[in-house]
């Protein structure tokens, strides 16, 4: 039984399918990171949902994982995806949390090894109004941190052709399907 006023907590299998999903139709499937599609055919992205509900336990939860991440090879676990359902479902407030996790980065001594991409339901650019489809580029169904190796980022930046294009194709594809093609992918 769900109190009224309170949110409905997802367990953490329907947190998992929807963000599968999501990375699949959307990510994948809309060409939104030309990267992802590789590593998820290789089965080297890893999932982890965190049931914290503070920032203080997801900050935990984070750093574990930043640690697994750096600890693993790369051919077993490229990059994973902390999804928070719990916590920070405010973008603003998880906006702020970014500096921390950034700072969670530095304490453990992996800056310019592991960095964090940001991913949430309320993804709003900074040049963009709060209803542009845009937004769409980097809304996941839940709030999650994308923990990534740097020296892939780098790779990619050096040898993708059209890198520097990608995030105009992003808004000239979302624009292209609008919301209500955005809503058809997950129907």
């Amino acid at each position: 039984m769900t109190l009224p006023g309170l949110p409905i907590i997802d367990s953490p299998e329907i947190v998992l399918a929807a963000t599968r999903m999501w990375l699949e139709k959307a990510v994948i499937g809309l060409g939104l990171c030309p990267f992802a599609g590789g590593v998820h055919l290789r089965d080297q992205i890893h999932y982890s949902v965190s049931v914290q509900q503070s920032t203080d336990g997801l900050l935990r939860d984070l750093m574990l994982e930043l640690q697994e991440l750096h600890g693993t090879a790369a051919q077993q676990r490229e990059t994973s995806l902390l999804i928070h359902p719990q916590v920070l479902a405010d973008f603003h407030d998880y906006n702020q949390f970014l500096d921390t996790a950034d700072a969670a980065v530095r304490d453990l001594g992996l800056e310019g090894i592991l960095q964090i991409a940001s991913f949430h339901p309320q993804y709003q650019f900074v040049d963009c109004g709060p209803d542009d489809i845009e937004n769409y580029s980097n809304r996941s169904p839940y709030p999650m941190l994308h923990l990534l190796r740097e020296a892939n980022v780098t790779h990619a930046v050096d040898t993708f052709p059209g890198i520097d294009d990608i995030a105009g194709n992003n808004g000239a594809t979302l624009r292209g399907i609008g919301k209500q093609g955005w809503r058809k992918l997950f129907k």
